[in-house]
């Protein structure tokens, strides 16, 4: 598969006042002209791990759903992928195929899959470490570069300790990408967001089981679109800086300050995984010695790499520049660059709804009160309606200019998992004109 053409852009007002030490950017990632549709190739891999517990017969919707999901996850699949099906219960079984491995997806494969899943009945608990355990061996026989995983559940992982989990969950890491979906109410969102996130993925709720066949078939479709996988962002830093934080802010928040690798003494990588056509933005903020008036310095040099393996070098996708200039000119150190003050809003509103939301759960009306007034406040200054909606499902909304709420008496369990669930989601900021700095660059 041709690899897509990626271009990096940097945002951000480098003009620091005297003293000043702390330097911010948003570098936008794009990646385009990675082919789509359904040509033959290999080179992919796709696990599909379907919960099987004894839950996912009540209502019995959910298991035939299922069943009619990762059939249609299976038919997504292209010729020369290879691909494997898991039942997940309180252990991991292989469903498809009978031997050890992976098979290649062919009319003939995906018909004996989609046969093999119709059979699958609900019984058993819930350890999902297990599962992913599963998926892990089945990818380690195969040489796909590109490595994907969808996984369902309806309920909490209660046949393992959270320890075992996040054992399992380090031994995977960087292994394949991961998408989670939980069905129902049962399950816990704040255990498949540590999922998601540590394994590069997206999490969501379906709350209805029949939603589930074209959600499976889009993320499918979705890993089918991947050109090039394990991509790092690596960052130089200058001598004496400190890396505060790296953060993906757009399509979803997800923070890889801890997870950077170091390269040499002053790089690191921070893992991106699979790119096909898309454009994604990250937040970088790093710590610089203060420097005298009129002094310029890049602050950080940021590039889209693809390691090298077998010797072979490491390959430059595209690299942009961060850079600080010392001002006594306070009209310049003091401007808010549109792009940075968008995506701290909306990391804002991500943390003041999880926080809202989990003093509500503990009864402290007063914290829920103000963090969710605070979220009604940020999505409507920001524009963000759809999360401005989910919130009206859980306060009483008195002014959302300034943030005045009332917690509601009664509040179903979907919309309040749905509001947290999508509160890591993000809207790209609206672009009047083009501002990148002059350091950004096309690979």
């Amino acid at each position: 598969m041709t690899q897509p053409d990626f271009a990096v852009e940097v945002y951000q007002n480098e003009y620091l006042s005297s003293g000043s030490t702390e330097v911010n950017a948003i570098v936008t990632v794009t990646a385009s002209g990675a082919p789509t549709g359904p040509a033959t190739s290999g080179g992919a891999a796709e696990v599909i791990i379907i919960d099987c517990s004894g839950s996912m017969h009540v209502p019995r919707t959910k298991l035939t759903s299922a069943k009619q999901a990762t059939a249609a996850a299976i038919d997504t699949l292209r010729d020369g992928v290879e691909f494997a099906v898991v039942a997940g219960t309180d252990e991991a079984r292989r469903v498809y195929p009978y031997q050890h491995g992976m098979v290649v997806s062919s009319p003939t494969t995906r018909a004996e899959a989609k046969q093999a899943v119709a059979q699958l009945a609900a019984n058993g608990g819930t350890a999902i470490g297990k599962w992913l355990a599963l998926a892990d061996a089945l990818f380690a026989t195969s040489a796909a570069p590109m490595r994907h995983a969808i996984l369902l559940t309806d309920g909490q992982n209660m046949h393992e300790t959270p320890r075992q989990l996040a054992t399992t969950l380090q031994q995977v890491t960087g292994h394949f990408v991961c998408d989670c979906r939980g069905v129902g109410t049962d399950w816990e969102v704040k255990e498949l967001r540590t999922i998601a996130d540590t394994l590069l993925g997206t999490v969501d709720i379906v709350a209805q089981p029949e939603d589930l066949e074209a959600d499976f078939r889009a993320m499918a479709a979705g890993a089918m679109d991947k050109a090039v996988a394990d991509v790092s962002l690596r960052l130089w830093t200058p001598q004496g800086a400190t890396v505060k934080f790296v953060k993906q802010v757009e399509p979803t928040l997800v923070d890889l300050t801890a997870r950077r690798t170091d390269t040499t003494p002053r790089e690191g990588d921070y893992p991106t995984g699979s790119w096909g056509s898309e454009t994604r933005d990250y937040h970088v903020c790093v710590q610089v010695p203060a420097a005298a008036t009129g002094e310029k310095m890049m602050a950080g040099r940021v590039s889209l790499v693809v390691p090298g393996t077998g010797g072979n070098p490491d390959q430059v996708l595209g690299k942009g520049r961060i850079l600080a200039v010392w001002t006594e000119d306070t009209a310049l150190s003091t401007r808010i660059n549109r792009e940075v003050a968008h995506y701290t809003g909306q990391a804002e509103l991500a943390a003041v709804i999880q926080e809202g939301l989990e003093a509500r759960k503990s009864g402290d009306v007063e914290t829920a009160t103000a963090k969710l007034g605070r979220a009604v406040q940020l999505a409507t200054e920001t524009g963000h309606s759809d999360t401005a909606k989910l919130l009206s499902k859980v306060v009483d909304v008195e002014d959302a200019r300034t943030g005045t709420v009332r917690l509601k008496r009664k509040v179903e369990a979907v919309d309040e998992m749905t509001l947290d669930t999508r509160s890591s989601k993000t809207m790209r900021v609206r672009k009047k004109q083009p501002d990148a700095v002059p350091g950004s660059e096309e690979a």
